[in-house]
C-alpha cells in the first residue's frame, strides 16, 4: 500500500462519483497555467480535503503537501478556530463597499496590524485580492507617486529575468521568466526593463560569489545609466525568487542594490508575497533577514495562510507625504471591489493571532533549518545539480552533467518525473521543467522533514536508473 490511510472518515470521500468529477473538470474547468494536452490524457489531482500539513484526494488518499498549497498554506489546514472567525464575521457583515469614503472596522483593523508589524515607516496599507493585485497596485503607486512629485517621465521600472510576479497582464510583464512566456500573449515591452537573474549556481564560469555580486551591481548602475536616471522609478525584486526556483541571492546582493537605489533615487519595492508571514522566519523578511528598508512591501498567501483570498501594498511615509499632500485634491484612482473584505480581513488577523500565540516564527527557524541540513545531503545523488534552501524555502535542481550543469533537455521534463513518482508515494513537490521547489507549512516537523527528503532520494535514485536505461543519461 503506498498510501497511508487517511485520519478522515472514510464516508466523506464515499460521496465522490470519481469519473462524474474526471469528466466534468475535462469539460469545463480550465485550470490555471492549464496544460491542455495533458489535462485532456491524463486529467488533475482532486482532492477533497486537508488537516495540517497533509491533504486527501477524493479516493481518501493522503498526501504530505511539502508545496503548501501554492507558497501558502502557513499555519496548516482545517483549524476549527479559523472557521469559527470566518463564520461569525460572514453572519456580521459578509461585505462592504471599500471605496471612497466607506471602510469596515476589520479592514481597518487589519491595516494598523500590518503597519505594526512591517519594518520602518511603512506605515501605509492598500488591501488587494491577492499577490498579482498586490504587485498591480504597488506599480500603479510607483507612478502616481512620480507624477504627483512633478516627475512625469520617471516612470520606467526595473525587474530581473526570471522572476514572478503574479499574472495579470501587467503583472506578468514585470515577471522575467522565460517559461511563463507564451507566445501567443502579448506582454508590455515599453519601460519595463530586466536585469540578469542572481543565482549564484548559474554565474558566469569562473565568477566566484563576490565578483558575481559585483558584476550584478553594476550591470543595475549601467543601466539605470543607459535609460536616463530621471526616466527609472522603481526596482522590483523578491528576496529570494520563489517560482523561479527558490533563488538566493548572493550575500550582501539585496543591500547593495539598495544604495544604488539611493544614489539613483529609485523607489525599492520588495515583493514578499512567499517571503512573508513566517516563510523565512520572520513577519517580514525584507529588513529582519536581508537588512533592507523597502518603500514599499506587497505580500499575500501566508497573509491568511490561504484561508481566504486577500493581498496588501504596505508603503512609505515618504510615498505618503507626496500623494497626499494637502490642498491638492488628489485622487488614487484604483481599487477592487474585494479590497478590504471584511471576512478576509478577520481571516487574516486571525492568522496573524495564530503564528504569534503558536511561535511559529520560532519554529519555522529551527525546522527550517533542520529542513535546510537534510536537503543538503541530497546532493551527493547523480542527478542533483543544486539544492537551494533558507528556511522554509527550498528547490532541488536536476542535471544532465554535473561537472558542466548541462540540463536534461525539456521534453524529458525530468521534475514532474520525479514529482509523479513522489506523489504515487504520498508526497507532493512542485515541478518546474528541471527543478522541484518545496515550501511546506510553518507547522512541519521534524519527522516530516525526514519523510520528504527519504522519499526524495528514494525517487531521484529510481529516476535517475530508468534514464539510464533509456539511455537519457550516462551517470
Amino acid at each position: 500500500m503506498k498510501y497511508e490511510k487517511n485520519t478522515l472518515s472514510q464516508a466523506l470521500f464515499n460521496q465522490y462519483d470519481d469519473k462524474k468529477l474526471v469528466a466534468a473538470d475535462k469539460a469545463h474547468y480550465m485550470h490555471c497555467f492549464h496544460i491542455f494536452d495533458d489535462h485532456r490524457e491524463n486529467g488533475a489531482l482532486n482532492i477533497a480535503a486537508g488537516n495540517g500539513a497533509y491533504i486527501y484526494d477524493t479516493h481518501g488518499r493522503r498526501y504530505l503537501d511539502a508545496v503548501g498549497g501554492m507558497w501558502c498554506t502557513n499555519i496548516g489546514l482545517g483549524r476549527e478556530e479559523m472557521a469559527d472567525a470566518i463564520a461569525e464575521q460572514v453572519r456580521l457583515l459578509a461585505y462592504s463597499n471599500p471605496f471612497c469614503d466607506m471602510a469596515n472596522d476589520k479592514a481597518i483593523e487589519l491595516s494598523a496590524k500590518l503597519a505594526e508589524l512591517a519594518p520602518g515607516d511603512l506605515n501605509h496599507v492598500f488591501l488587494t485580492t491577492g499577490g498579482s493585485t498586490a504587485v498591480d497596485t504597488a506599480y500603479r503607486l510607483v507612478q502616481f507617486y512620480q507624477g504627483c512629485r512633478g516627475k512625469p517621465e520617471k516612470k520606467q521600472v526595473i525587474s530581473r529575468k526570471n522572476a514572478y510576479h503574479g499574472s495579470t497582464f501587467l503583472t506578468m510583464s514585470l515577471g522575467g521568466k522565460a517559461a511563463d512566456r507564451s507566445p501567443e500573449f502579448d506582454y508590455l515591452q515599453d519601460g519595463i526593463h530586466h536585469l540578469s537573474c542572481p543565482n549564484p549556481y548559474r554565474a558566469p564560469q569562473g565568477m566566484d560569489e563576490a565578483a558575481f555580486l559585483d558584476y550584478l551591481v553594476k550591470e543595475f548602475e549601467d543601466k539605470i545609466l543607459e535609460i536616463g536616471a530621471d526616466k527609472v522609478a522603481a526596482f522590483f525584486a523578491e528576496p529570494i525568487s520563489a517560482s523561479g526556483g527558490v533563488i538566493i541571492p548572493p550575500k550582501g546582493y539585496h543591500k547593495r542594490m539598495w544604495e544604488v537605489c539611493q544614489k539613483y533615487d529609485l523607489l525599492y519595492i520588495s515583493d514578499e508575497v512567499v517571503t512573508s508571514f513566517g516563510r523565512l522566519g520572520a513577519f517580514f523578511a525584507s529588513k529582519e533577514v536581508f537588512d533592507v528598508q523597502p518603500d514599499i512591501i506587497t505580500t499575500a498567501k501566508g497573509l491568511t495562510s490561504g484561508y481566504l483570498p486577500l493581498g496588501a501594498c504596505i508603503f512609505s511615509e515618504r510615498i505618503w507625504d507626496v500623494i497626499a499632500e494637502p490642498g491638492k485634491g488628489r485622487c488614487f484612482a484604483h481599487g477592487f471591489t474585494y479590497s478590504g473584505h471584511p471576512v478576509s480581513a478577520v481571516c487574516a488577523l486571525k492568522n496573524i493571532e495564530i503564528l504569534q500565540r503558536e511561535n511559529l516564527l520560532e519554529h519555522a527557524k529551527q525546522v527550517g533549518g533542520y529542513l535546510e541540513q537534510q536537503l543538503a545531503t541530497l546532493k551527493d545523488l547523480p542527478l542533483v545539480g543544486d539544492v537551494r534552501c533558507k528556511k522554509l524555502m527550498a528547490c532541488v535542481e536536476f542535471v544532465k552533467d554535473k561537472q558542466s550543469k548541462e540540463l536534461f533537455p525539456a521534453e524529458i521534463n525530468i521534475g514532474e518525473k520525479i514529482h509523479s513518482k513522489a506523489q504515487e508515494r504520498g508526497l507532493l513537490v512542485r515541478p518546474i521543467i528541471h527543478l522541484n521547489v518545496m515550501s511546506p507549512p510553518l507547522t512541519i516537523t521534524y519527522q516530516q522533514v525526514d519523510e520528504i527528503v527519504e522519499t526524495l532520494r528514494e525517487v531521484i535514485v529510481q529516476t535517475a536508473a530508468e534514464l539510464k536505461q533509456s539511455g537519457d543519461f550516462g551517470g
